[in-house]
């Protein structure tokens, strides 16, 4: 195995291909699209692995005739090709210096499912939770089921031969793929599956392309069949290597089965025959605690015995370092007690069925394990899963430790081995200095997880990585266990497959891709004749990224470079349902519209080849643009990726001494325009409702012209509150009187006023006109925020140095002074007290147990804004709201599209809308008169009246209706 870090590997055949001509050639033959500008070049050169490799340009299919015609293309030009779904391989092969094809936005589809045969067939950019759903309206499934279930593709886990969880019960994917349609780089365009002896000699005497490929293969097998049956550890995860196996009499003469797990190395897939199996109605969980992850690992055959569906390790520093980032508290407090455990899923056809088997496993291992905990809730159950589910995620970026990363992350043993091989595994690691690593994964399968803290930018810790893997290797070969368990050789492994298979398999492995791709360029360096380990490295010894001065403070990240490598891949913001980020991905299915995408460009643009323009760069601000500054992605990705204050802090210095557009003054400039617009309300609001002048004002502002100009208010709050209001109350608040509610909605602010003082409170305003600058950031003023946040530092000094709790109305208001706040004053400590002392409304509240809320009946539907959930956290506001007693139901609606002046802006009218139809338009439409809709966001609230043609109310707002007039 080399040693010798970032050798040369330029001369690859992308090296020779004319790229001009080859996308010239592609735009004309194909409907689907051509991209070979520099920053879809930056957007795909890396996958969720150690590697990065430029690809020569991307193509997206529309159908399988797009896919053929582009390999046919590509042939002409002897240009390489690597077929892609989700991109969140870990081993390197979704990267390389080839047409990437992206499956994932269009060649998708589901194409038909035979529930009786149990049969499913879908093209290959097949999102697997879109399977699954469909399959569950016959209580059928796709057994294997990833951690990335609800964004990876089935096509990717064809690619990487994926298991997942429930493979106790299902296998992993080469045990569920019945057939495959396929297209090898010479356009020979077959199906293949299983094959008789009779049907295997029939298609050999044709002696067309087909009839050689099985020929060849059939020698192929015979000539080494002995040494198969030999090398191939017999363990339920052996994911390394070809599956030659598959070839093998006893098996079938299996061709779609040795083909998964090929890495689109020998062919690209055009349709998938899936075999479903049944999905278990009824579930149960029970949860065993151990002394150490190590005695969990001991004790994973008795637990086999009683023959769960699924059965996950997890260790105490997984859980720990869950804590430290914050990610689900909620769900980490439910684990039992112990420093390890086993999470063992048990299926029946009801739930009590599943209890049952549940409390007789409890019973059989109580003397094993130090606690346990059967779950029989639904919505428990998927709160602890998510604990498991996290692991890659939480175990990457941990604040004060060092990252963490793929490169051993999936090795496997036999079940009944896999205490001693944890113990080995981190002496191993200790030795070599990565200690504090989490050990997690698959435990029923024997495939252990682990995200280890390489040193991957200098010689000695590359070195060091390439020592670590050849001594991990020995190990677990000792135990008879394979090199992966689940996510496949690619790069990382490669060097490493003589010593699993030995020399002989190797060279098999060779003829294999050679019978199926004889010009070697379908996914080149991969699996076979790979480039070695330590070659093509994302980081590696010339990393070296400029430093750049800053407005924000990148606080653990150091700098705006590290900040940028705090995305390593994991996908989470490609999902299409639930929880809130990522809006803009979620209606354009576009990779640049992703939060993976966004700080990938980032990373490539601070790399500056080959996107190569710095703060300037056109490319990194088309992929900005429609990032709608939700906050979805620092409170749903699993690495708390910031791209709102990526985004402000690049619009900062992209327009630095330039004009900005007309939108960036009409709205970021809102607070001052209020101002002047409160002098005579009465004629902005006739100028802007007059068909003429508000077409002129909409024009001139940017606004899109199907939206309308929010009505200002003829007298703002504080005007009010200043002229009439006579304090009362004993506990003291400053309400925060926000741009939104003071000049636009001023009744919800004089319903706070009397929700609060009914409570005991005491209430104030700021002395002065104040305001927190929120629109500013979504065009870049940081300056002028910076200034207007000293104003508001300097006006309440006493109080915050009091200790006076600050009550906002506004989510996104009330988040500039918990998040953006301490970014532009790290070191200010009037900044850190007013973080600490600024409370949401419902926060008050929920703080304040022992106060009697006022009492509201009825029905309400719930619309949670985007900051509001993933920053400032929707607990108090649920508590507060069971509280009131208002029946209520909260939308799982994500962002609701306006996000600010986003969607006012007449570029950004379309993806607004289309992201509010997701979810919460419907339900808005579809809630009856006397159903309440409750949404605390000022642009919430407007995206509901202009396009849901409802009016909505703030908590306060709710509140107030229960108090005496």
């Amino acid at each position: 195995m080399s040693v010798t870090a970032e050798r040369a590997s330029s001369l690859t055949p992308a090296a020779f291909v004319d790229r001009a001509a080859l996308e010239r050639d592609l735009r004309a033959r194909i409907r689907g699209e051509v991209r070979f500008d520099a920053a879809s070049r930056g957007l795909y050169s890396t996958d969720a692995s150690n590697y990065r490799q430029v690809p020569i340009g991307v193509v997206i299919p529309r159908d399988a005739d797009d896919v053929v015609h582009t390999i046919d293309i590509a042939r002409e030009h002897r240009a390489p090709i690597l077929s892609r779904g989700g991109g969140t391989s870990l081993a390197g092969q979704c990267c390389n210096a080839a047409i990437v094809m992206d499956h994932s936005k269009y060649f998708r589809d589901i194409v038909r499912i035979d529930p009786d045969r149990r049969r499913a067939w879908v093209r290959p950019g097949c999102v697997l939770d879109d399977l699954r759903n469909a399959a569950e309206r016959h209580h059928l499934t796709f057994g294997p089921d990833p951690a990335t279930h609800d964004h990876n593709t089935l096509g990717g886990m064809v690619g990487n031969n994926s298991c997942g969880v429930h493979s106790v019960m299902a296998g992993k994917t080469v045990d569920n793929i019945e057939s495959l349609e396929v297209v090898t780089y010479d356009g020979t365009r077959i199906r293949v599956g299983k094959t008789s002896d009779a049907e295997l000699e029939r298609i050999i005497a044709a002696g067309d392309r087909r009839g050689d490929i099985y020929r060849r293969m059939r020698d192929l097998r015979d000539r080494y069949a002995d040494e198969i049956r030999r090398r191939y550890p017999k363990i339920p995860r052996r994911v390394s290597g070809y599956n030659l196996d598959q070839l093998l009499p006893e098996n079938g003469f299996d061709v779609a089965r040795a083909l998964v797990g090929s890495e689109s190395t020998v062919v690209t897939i055009l349709e998938i025959e899936a075999r479903l199996v049944e999905s278990p109605p009824g579930r149960a969980l029970l949860v065993l605690g151990y002394e150490d992850v190590f005695s969990a690992g001991d004790h994973v055959p008795q637990v086999l015995a009683e023959r769960p569906i699924a059965c996950e390790g997890l260790d105490d520093l997984e859980v720990d370092d869950m804590k430290k980032q914050g990610i689900h508290p909620e769900d980490v407090e439910l684990m039992p007690k112990g420093r390890g455990w086993l999470l063992v899923e048990f299926g029946a056809d009801t739930d009590e069925a599943a209890a049952e088997r549940a409390r007789e496993a409890e019973r059989a291992l109580a003397g094993d394990a130090v606690s346990s905990k059967i779950v029989t809730d639904r919505h428990r159950q998927h709160q602890i899963w998510i604990v498991r589910e996290s692991g890659l995620g939480a175990t990457a970026r941990v604040p004060g430790e060092r990252d963490t990363w793929p490169g051993w992350e999936d090795s496997a043993v036999p079940p009944d081995k896999v205490g001693p091989y944890l113990r080995d595994l981190r002496r191993l690691m200790d030795a070599h200095g990565y200690t504090d690593c989490s050990l997690y994964g698959h435990f029923g399968d024997g495939c252990i997880h682990v995200s280890i803290s390489f040193d991957l930018k200098t010689a000695a810790g590359i070195a060091n990585y390439t020592s670590f893997l050849d001594e991990a290797s020995d190990a677990v070969l000792a135990y008879g266990g394979s090199l992966s368990g689940e996510h496949g050789d690619g790069q990382a492994r490669a060097d490493l497959l003589p010593k699993m298979f030995g020399a002989d398999l190797v060279r098999a492995f060779e003829e294999f891709k050679d019978i199926w791709d004889p010009d070697g360029l379908m996914n080149p360096g991969k699996i076979v004749r790979a480039h070695h380990i330590d070659e093509d490295l994302r980081l590696g010894t010339r990393y070296d990224p400029p430093t750049v001065p800053t407005h924000f403070d990148y606080g653990t990240d150091g700098s705006f470079a590290n900040a940028t490598l705090r995305c390593f891949g994991v996908g989470e913001c490609r999902r299409e349902e639930h929880g809130t980020m990522c809006p803009s991905y979620r209606v354009t299915r576009e990779e640049q519209h992703s939060t993976r995408g966004r700080a990938r460009l980032l990373f490539e643009m601070m790399q500056g080849d080959p996107v190569s323009g710095g703060w300037a760069d056109e490319g990194v601000h088309e992929a900005l643009d429609l990032c709608l500054a939700c906050k979805g992605c620092k409170g749903d990705c699993p690495l708390h990726v910031d791209m709102a204050s990526y985004k402000a802090e690049f619009l900062a210095h992209h327009y630095a001494g330039r004009l900005r557009p007309r939108s960036a003054y009409a709205m970021g400039l809102i607070y001052w325009t209020a101002r002047a617009a409160s002098r005579a309300p009465w004629l902005v609001n006739a100028l802007a409702s007059f068909p003429p002048t508000g077409r002129i004002a909409k024009d001139l502002a940017g606004i899109a012209p199907q939206r309308r100009i929010p009505r200002f208010a003829g007298r703002p709050f504080t005007t009010e509150f200043r002229r009439s209001h006579v304090t009362s109350g004993t506990k003291r608040v400053i309400l925060w009187p926000d741009t939104f509610n003071n000049y636009f909605h001023p009744e919800t602010a004089h319903n706070a006023v009397r929700v609060l003082e009914s409570l005991g409170f005491s209430v104030e305003i700021p002395k002065i006109s104040l305001c927190c600058g929120r629109p500013l950031y979504d065009f870049g003023f940081l300056g002028l925020a910076r200034r207007l946040l000293r104003q508001t530092l300097v006006a309440l000094r006493d109080e915050i140095r009091s200790g006076v709790t600050i009550v906002g109305l506004e989510p996104s208001c009330v988040t500039v002074f918990r998040d953006e706040l301490g970014k532009l004053f790290p070191h200010d400590e009037d900044a850190k007290r007013l973080a600490q002392q600024t409370l949401l409304f419902s926060e008050l509240l929920d703080r304040e147990r022992d106060l009697a809320l006022p009492q509201v009946s009825g029905k309400a539907i719930v619309h949670g804004h985007c900051h509001h959930k993933s920053v400032l956290g929707f607990e108090p506001e649920k508590r507060v709201l069971e509280r009131i007693g208002l029946e209520h139901e909260i939308l799982d609606s994500g962002c609701c599209g306006m996000a600010g002046s986003f969607g006012f802006e007449r570029e950004h009218y379309g993806v607004s809308t289309a992201v509010g139809e997701l979810v919460l338009l419907p339900r808005v439409r579809g809630a009856g008169r006397e159903t309440l809709v409750v949404a605390d966001g000022f642009s919430c609230r407007e995206q509901i009246a202009q396009s849901g043609g409802r009016d909505a109310v703030h908590l306060a707002d709710v509140m107030a209706m229960a108090l005496p007039r």
